[in-house]
């Protein structure tokens, strides 16, 4: 599935694990990453958890889309800090599925909270 993602690729994701329902990514956060505020931009880490909810739901083979997710920013994350996405399967039913991912940085402190449904169709990847 890397191969084929250029968006994680220029995030300079690594897939440190993947499973069904679940997937673990790290990235380094670069300053062209930051805002006026030399902190990461929300959607740094919002595209990391985004990753990380594809992984785990796609994960098994069955094509998956994003129906629906939410974040919460715990604590300013600035360049050059590791991050580390764990997504986790809390429900799953024929059709859809429901993840939570943390964010963690280089101490394990959490720093963002996000969740996503997914819309499980009844296709598989041929890849």
């Amino acid at each position: 599935m890397m191969k084929n993602d250029a968006f994680s690729q220029w995030l300079g994701i690594t897939v440190v694990s993947n499973a069904p329902g679940e997937a673990v990514l790290t990235m380094t956060v670069r300053d062209e990453m930051t805002n006026g505020f030399h902190i990461a931009h929300g959607g740094i880490s919002y595209a990391l958890a985004d990753s990380a909810l594809a992984f785990a739901a796609n994960g098994g083979g069955r094509q998956s889309l994003s129906i629906e997710t939410s974040i919460h920013h715990l604590h300013a994350v600035r360049a050059g800090e590791v991050l580390t996405a764990s997504a986790t399967l809390l429900s799953e039913t024929h059709k859809t599925g429901l993840y939570q991912i943390d964010i963690t940085n280089r101490t394990g402190e959490r720093v963002a909270w996000f969740k996503g449904t997914v819309y499980r169709t009844s296709k598989e990847w041929n890849l």
